[in-house]
């Protein structure tokens, strides 16, 4: 095969759709549309080696349990393990009466009545009627002309109503897709399902489904609104069908696509969860539910437990969620960046104490707790990481709220560490840094508290006296001063020389109730300027503030 100097010029852009007077750009989704998941037809067909029956029932379960009340479950005409599945999960029970199964099949005669065998005994079900309608495949596929196309159409739609009306004991719905809609005439599509809504006879209260697939996408997703728009204006009796969206994503549009359909008028979504399906996938029901919740739009989808849902389409698909898939992936709440995590503590700071619930976290679009996930994994620390990032780490796993500037002083010993391993930071390694950089260990410390009291003296200062460990050695202490830290300050001066004075201090708890630890932290300089950090954490606030000053010590002495 020769290769062109430039491939564009065997492909035509998609010609534009006439409708100047287009609406949907000004229009916003205020309200979920119906939904059907088609994991079990069209994602199950996709995957190397496709869903046995025990899959298939645990994936229906999931499905049902999400909140889908419309789910294609195969492909009754493809083989007898089809078959066996859908005609199996009729007669199990196990379709609760608010959820509509739908069977695909092409527009042949056999294949239709293999359909409606395999839905025997179901108490409401959809048939899928399809055939392809646009020019590749009328010309390229089946060289046939555009009245043998829809005479395709409308032989099916004869069996479909013939079928029916033979077994009344099944509430039908019936569906029809003219295949390849997107890359097809608009006017012809419009013809061929006037002529299928001719043969049906749909009424308002008993409507055709007519899906509209983008079956490859072919063009922006701008187009295929203006088609969907330009095909809700022209069809006839408007109010007796129910127009489908069934999207994929060759363009990586997807989405996009479904979204702005639904603004073009669509009242329905088809897809698969996490997206799967042939080549590039499906429009992900999960993406665009979840996208309307961002806007404040009750998708009426349940997703609160999405890692159970991941575990489950996981399992079952033999694909795994990609870590950076929107809402599902394990990536796509955590921030490493250094002014990303900032911001987002910041942001779960304000939210703490603002007076309403509504979400203004910065780079989270929507709370990772409606979707069960927890917030520790949000901020992760690697090189690029900045001081907002081990300092959250530290809060979540250790309830330590640093001061800002211990922060940053903190800060430079963690992305010595980053460096060092050349890997991301997990709580215990920030743990033990932070230990190590504040000696609140027994070894490599100068000064350790073993015990104390403070008493008032008769001029009304208070006198530190206890015992202190001195290079491993235990020795009797005291001092005076305004308050016990400064008594602390006075002891550390008068008996080992060591100078310093309290820039700052804070304290908090660490935690809430009767048996709550306090933490306290002091910020020091020595006479030459040198500042030093002190941590200290114990059940009494007092005895915490001594061994910050201890800390900032040991600290003194190692610089």
């Amino acid at each position: 095969m020769s290769m062109l100097s430039d491939p564009s010029v065997k492909y035509r852009p998609f010609p534009q759709i006439a409708l100047p007077d287009r609406q949907w750009p000004n229009h916003v989704i205020t309200a979920p549309p119906r939904w059907l998941s088609t994991d079990l037809r069209d994602g199950n067909q996709s995957i190397i080696d496709p869903m046995d029956a025990a899959k298939k029932n645990r994936f229906f379960d999931l499905l049902v349990d999400v909140g889908l009340k419309e789910i294609e479950i195969g492909f009754p005409a493809a083989g007898a393990t089809e078959f066996d599945f859908i005609q199996g999960l009729v007669r199990s029970g196990r379709i609760p009466d608010d959820v509509l199964v739908q069977v695909l099949t092409q527009s042949r005669e056999d294949l239709i009545r293999t359909s409606f065998d395999s839905l025997e005994g179901a108490r409401a079900a959809i048939i899928h009627l399809y055939n392809a309608v646009s020019p590749a495949w009328r010309q390229i596929v089946f060289q046939m002309s555009l009245e043998e196309v829809k005479e395709i159409a409308i032989k099916g739609a004869k069996v479909l109503r013939d079928e029916a009306a033979a077994r009344p004991g099944t509430d039908w719905h019936f569906q029809y897709s003219p295949e390849t809609f997107s890359t097809a005439e608009i006017d012809f599509s419009l013809e061929v399902c006037e002529a299928v809504m001719d043969i049906l006879q749909p009424t308002p209260d008993h409507p055709l489904i007519l899906n509209l697939p983008a079956t490859v996408e072919a063009a922006t997703p701008n187009i295929y609104a203006d088609q969907i728009e330009y095909f809700c204006r022209n069809i006839p009796r408007r109010d007796s069908v129910v127009i489908s969206l069934h999207t994929h994503n060759d363009r990586g549009t997807g989405v996009a696509a479904a979204e702005l359909g639904m603004m073009a008028g669509a009242d329905r979504v088809e897809g698969c969860l996490f997206g799967n399906g042939e080549r590039t996938g499906n429009c992900c029901l999960v993406t665009v539910a979840l996208n309307m919740y961002t806007q404040g739009v009750d998708p009426r989808l349940d997703f609160s437990n999405i890692d159970k849902v991941i575990e489950t389409v996981e399992y079952c698909n033999q694909i795994p969620v990609h870590q950076r898939h929107p809402y599902g992936g394990e990536l796509v709440f955590t921030a490493f960046s250094g002014s990303h995590q900032d911001a987002i503590k910041k942001g779960f700071a304000a939210h703490e104490v603002q007076n309403d619930e509504l979400w203004r976290v910065p780079y989270l679009p929507i709370d990772p707790a409606d979707l069960g996930r927890t917030y520790e994994a949000v901020i992760r620390v690697n090189s690029q990481s900045g001081k907002g990032g081990f300092a959250w780490v530290l809060e979540q796993d250790k309830g330590l709220k640093l001061p800002k500037r211990m922060q940053a002083h903190f800060s430079r010993h963690v992305q010595d560490l980053a460096d060092q391993l050349g890997r991301e930071l997990n709580a215990e390694d920030i743990w033990e840094v932070f230990r190590k950089t504040y000696h609140m260990q027994t070894a490599n410390r100068r000064f350790q508290l073993v015990d104390y009291d403070e008493t008032r003296a008769s001029d009304g200062t208070r006198v530190f006296s206890g015992t202190i460990r001195v290079d491993g050695e235990a020795q009797s202490v005291s001092g005076r001063g305004n308050g016990l830290i400064s008594s602390v300050l006075a002891t550390l001066k008068d008996t080992f020389g060591l100078e310093m004075e309290v820039l700052d201090y804070g304290e908090h708890a660490l935690s809430k109730g009767t048996d709550a630890r306090a933490a306290a932290y002091v910020e020091c300089a020595r006479p030459d300027g040198t500042i030093v950090w002190g941590v200290g954490i114990d059940p009494d606030v007092a005895t915490a503030s001594v061994r910050a000053i201890l800390s900032a010590a040991n600290s003194a002495s190692v610089d």
